[in-house]
């Protein structure tokens, strides 16, 4: 996989250098080309790493930067991306390379970490549109040949215009950017402005990464070898380099120089699978020669099937071609296509806490991984908070509540596409979330398979409720679900029990629903053994959203028909204490010196 262009960070003050360190620490800068510790002047900065930048965040004014830039500029599909900041952070400004370069999608990042906005000029991004000139890098998918600019020119003039898809995911027709934008009609005639292919041919076009190649060849033979029979069946069959997701054979070829070679030199990923795994790939060239020498019938034929994934589909039937003259060795090379596309590598599974359910709680680097991904998928009314962050260009997938192992493993089959995929759960991910079961079924794929996966923290229910209320937290305490559909009622009481024994604060999750009425008056009563009934209790409802309820109570005195889904309830300990319509939990616990 290509490792992507460094992006640097330039500035030209003191305030600069510390706007920069913070993206810098957001890991979205690889470096600061600083101007005021060294003899180099700014302009000679961007000249020595202009060729090799995948893109600038630049502090400054907009005039400033565009006098630096101006003699360096080449082509607008080779330049790099040049963002223009304020010395606050406020206002991010893609100055240069905004669609191909990928500009706009940087200013989008930096402002989401710096709590900013992006100002985004181009006529597509200001007026909801498509850039068809650059979505397709948002799905994972490669720009092929076409006179693009004429496209662009076309579509501000039409805005609508006829797409052809005959491979990748049609996801991005149902976001408002891309409504309207139907298959060309035969009956019509009409020809389509754009083609989603893996196929070469006229007109603009975008390659997803549906092709597999399998490639078995003789030990020690030729790089050229590879190259030319690469070469020869992609044009005879009219497919398109940029559609390959990469290379596969057996593991046996894992040290051969010349596949290591090709697959460096394309960027593409080498799977490498076992004898058994090939020999259990039904193909249609078996050959006992190679089943002899290799512990399976099929190398290319079965390596790329296997790497297709799911449903794959044998698109080229292995070839063999021998070296001439110079060139050593003979190579076979097989050619199976994805249903749709399968790029794990190109993908991304980020699963997001979105916080309890105010947008000023959700951390810069959650809204910054929300900016890039292409899909949104989650429960409808988490996803309906989120809302006001969704660009016209994004994919919103709504879930229902209890269907949470089918939402995570068709987001993980997507991030599989080679989509960059946000998985979202209320409160933190990782507490009560999505992200376990996520990464459950993320270890259940080959380690070849997986898609990048991170997980983003979030503030959770019991943060949110307990800053609310005071200081509860300052000595030991738990956090218990009352939900019994997950976990025995059996273990539940258990640790009930054993949290009252141990005298900590507790945080009922999931307390009350209409189904599951009697729980937390029997989680009331376990609570109460060997405490006092005194001991306060805070009902926390809707949690950060604009009808957020909190009330004080005692183990004996809880409304617990007022209690529901929608509410955390929080238990002190021995030493908590209502005052002032705050709760506190001294640091020192009875008995104890504080130091």
């Amino acid at each position: 996989m290509r490792e992507p262009a460094p992006i640097w960070g330039l500035g030209f003050s003191p305030a600069a250098e510390a706007v920069l360190k913070q993206l810098e620490q957001a890991c979205l800068l690889d470096g600061i080309l600083s101007s005021s510790s060294s003899e180099a002047k700014p302009s000679e900065l961007l000249q020595r790493h202009w060729l090799q930048a995948g893109g600038f965040v630049i502090v400054g004014a907009c005039g400033l930067v565009s006098r630096l830039i101006a003699p360096l500029l080449i082509s607008k599909t080779t330049d790099p991306a040049v963002v223009v900041l304020d010395p606050k952070g406020r206002f991010a400004v893609p100055l240069l390379s905004g669609h191909s370069g990928g500009a706009e999608a940087l200013s989008e990042r930096v402002a989401a970490l710096l709590g900013g906005s992006a100002v985004l000029t181009g006529g597509s991004s200001s007026a909801g549109r498509l850039a068809l000139d650059s979505f397709g890098n948002r799905w994972g998918w490669r720009r092929g040949s076409g006179d693009w600019d004429a496209l662009m020119k076309r579509s501000a003039r039409e805005d609508l215009l006829a797409v052809e898809q005959q491979c990748g995911t049609p996801l991005w027709r149902q976001s408002a950017a891309g409504l309207g934008h139907a298959e060309p009609s035969p009956a019509a005639g009409e020809p389509a402005a754009l083609v989603i292919s893996a196929s070469l041919g006229t007109g603009c076009r975008w390659h997803p990464p549906q092709l597999w190649l399998g490639m078995g060849c003789e030990r020690g033979t030729s790089l050229a070898v590879l190259q030319k029979l690469l070469e020869q069946i992609l044009a005879a069959h009219g497919l398109a380099e940029a559609a390959v997701a990469g290379l596969a054979s057996i593991d046996r070829k894992g040290d051969e120089e010349a596949l290591l070679a090709l697959a460096a030199e394309r960027h593409w990923p080498l799977r490498l699978y076992g004898a058994a795994a090939l020999a259990a790939v039904t193909v249609p060239n078996p050959s006992e020669v190679v089943r002899k020498d290799m512990g399976t019938a099929s190398v290319a034929e079965a390596a790329s099937l296997l790497a297709a994934g799911p449903q794959g589909k044998l698109l080229v039937p292995k070839t063999v071609l021998h070296g001439s003259d110079d060139q050593r060795g003979a190579a076979t090379l097989a050619v199976a296509a994805a249903q749709q596309s399968w790029a794990p590598q190109r993908g991304a599974l980020q699963l997001i806490g979105s916080g309890p359910g105010s947008l000023t709680l959700l951390t810069p680097e959650a809204r910054e991984a929300l900016s890039r991904c292409s899909v949104w998928v989650g429960y409808g009314l988490y996803l309906d908070l989120l809302e006001p962050l969704r660009r016209s260009d994004q994919v919103r997938l709504d879930g229902e509540l209890t269907r949470e192992r089918e939402r995570c493993a068709q987001a993980l089959e997507l991030a599989c596409q080679g989509i960059e995929v946000a998985l979202i759960s209320s409160g933190d991910s990782g507490i009560y979330g999505m992200a376990g079961l996520a990464l459950e079924l993320w270890l259940n794929l080959a380690e070849s398979e997986r898609p990048p996966f991170a997980v983003h923290p979030g503030i959770s229910a019991v943060q949110l409720a307990a800053a609310r209320c005071g200081a509860p937290l300052m000595h030991d305490f738990c956090s218990i679900s009352l939900s019994d559909r997950l976990t025995p009622w059996e273990v539940i009481e258990r640790r009930l029990i054993a949290a009252a024994a141990g005298d900590f604060v507790v945080a009922l999750y999931n307390p009350r629903s209409q189904g599951r009425s009697w729980q937390l008056e029997r989680a009331m009563e376990l609570l109460q053994q060997g405490r006092e009934r005194s001991i306060p209790v805070a009902m926390a409802r809707q949690l950060g959203r604009a009808d957020e309820q909190i009330s004080l109570h005692t183990l004996g005195s809880l409304p617990i028909e007022q209690v529901d889904m929608l509410t955390l309830v929080l238990v002190g300990n021995s030493s908590t204490r209502a005052e002032a319509g705050k709760l506190v939990t001294p640091r020192g616990y009875p008995g104890a010196e504080l130091s």
